[in-house]
């Protein structure tokens, strides 16, 4: 699916609607009321999925002022936004993550939270309970004479909902870093990836979970001075960091130019949704690829086509010149966004 138009007619818009299908803040992590167009009250994005002779009716929305998304399937209320995930599968690529390996740590926890979610519906649940109790632990802490047992409650709790989070990126590195080594290399830079941090340090030679939930929460309750005058929470895997290595050069992904950056970061997308692919039973993940086409060479621009054609996904790319897309038009379905419209083309 190929988006032209010009700057500002509305291209990234549709992909941000697409990927509210899927449980998390979306593409551009904007807050909800960020995203309702002014002048209005509420947002809402309705699809029907396809898949294996069977459809799925979904829809989600937000009003300004409450909490959170509702989301219906089949017109009936769901549970809650995390089983858009058993349904929908995203993945997208942006120029703002242009700058992600040489941006702070949090934005690469964020990408590889995205990643594991594509794997892992439940995931975006852990790490919310895990950050909401940090945040009660940050807010007793402030107070004079913070309640002890108030805060072995809220610490046991993030020692669960932490090595759960942790177990499940770590699971999904060693996964992405052994079909990477599969698949060998290619036109892209091939990525080497693992998890640092000190609590993947606790979590090293296959520790059970158990010792590493009691140790982590008597670091927690040693370290409540600590954390009382820093105003946070210093340990936890909140913390942690995602180390890409472009590995023909052995060179942390932070150094390479602005292209093998690029590079490095599509293969990363492209490796994922196969492994996704594979481990969903071949539910291959909506690519949702914004600008993408407009800064590699003719030879990358084609091999990505390729990939894309080869995965059986369903991409959505955009750009400003539709003679980007040539090698791929035979296989596309175009479409014009202007003023508020999308035609075909």
């Amino acid at each position: 699916m190929v988006l032209t138009g010009a700057n500002g007619a509305g291209k990234t818009n549709l992909l941000e609607a697409l990927s509210y299908l899927t449980p998390g803040r979306g593409l551009r992590g904007a807050g909800l009321d960020a995203v309702i167009r002014i002048g209005a009250d509420a947002f809402a994005v309705a699809a029907t999925i396809a898949r294996s002779g069977d459809t799925t009716d979904l829809g989600t929305g937000h009003r300004q002022g409450e909490t959170g998304r509702t989301v219906r399937i089949d017109r009936q209320p769901a549970p809650s936004v995390g089983a858009l995930g058993e349904i929908v599968r995203a993945l997208w690529l942006t120029p703002s993550m242009d700058g992600l390996f040489t941006g702070p740590a949090s934005d690469r926890r964020r990408f590889l939270d995205r990643l594991v979610l594509t794997l892992d519906p439940g995931h975006a649940g852990r790490v919310g309970d895990f950050e909401k109790a940090m945040r009660q632990r940050n807010r007793v802490l402030e107070e004079p004479r913070p309640d002890g047992r108030w805060l072995d409650g809220i610490e046991q709790t993030m020692a669960e909902r932490a090595v759960a989070v942790a177990l499940a990126r770590a699971d999904a590195v060693a996964r992405l870093q052994a079909l990477l080594e599969a698949r060998g290399s290619g036109v892209f830079p091939v990525p080497r990836v693992a998890m640092t941090g000190d609590f993947e340090e606790m979590l090293r030679d296959g520790r059970p979970a158990v010792d590493v939930e009691a140790d982590y929460r008597d670091r927690l309750a040693a370290t409540r001075p600590r954390d009382a005058a820093a105003g946070r929470t210093l340990t936890g895997p909140h913390r942690s960091d995602l180390e890409v290595i472009h590995a023909a050069r052995d060179l942390p992904a932070a150094l390479g130019s602005t292209g093998e950056q690029k590079g490095l970061l599509i293969a990363l997308i492209l490796a994922h949704a196969r492994l996704v692919t594979a481990a969903s039973g071949g539910m291959a993940p909506l690519l949702l690829l914004d600008e993408v086409a407009a800064h590699l060479d003719d030879m990358r621009r084609s091999a990505l086509f390729a990939e894309i054609l080869a995965l059986g996904a369903q991409a959505w790319m955009t750009g400003t010149d539709r003679a980007l897309f040539a090698d791929i038009a035979a296989d596309a379905q175009g479409f014009e966004v202007s003023e508020g419209a999308v035609r075909p083309v």
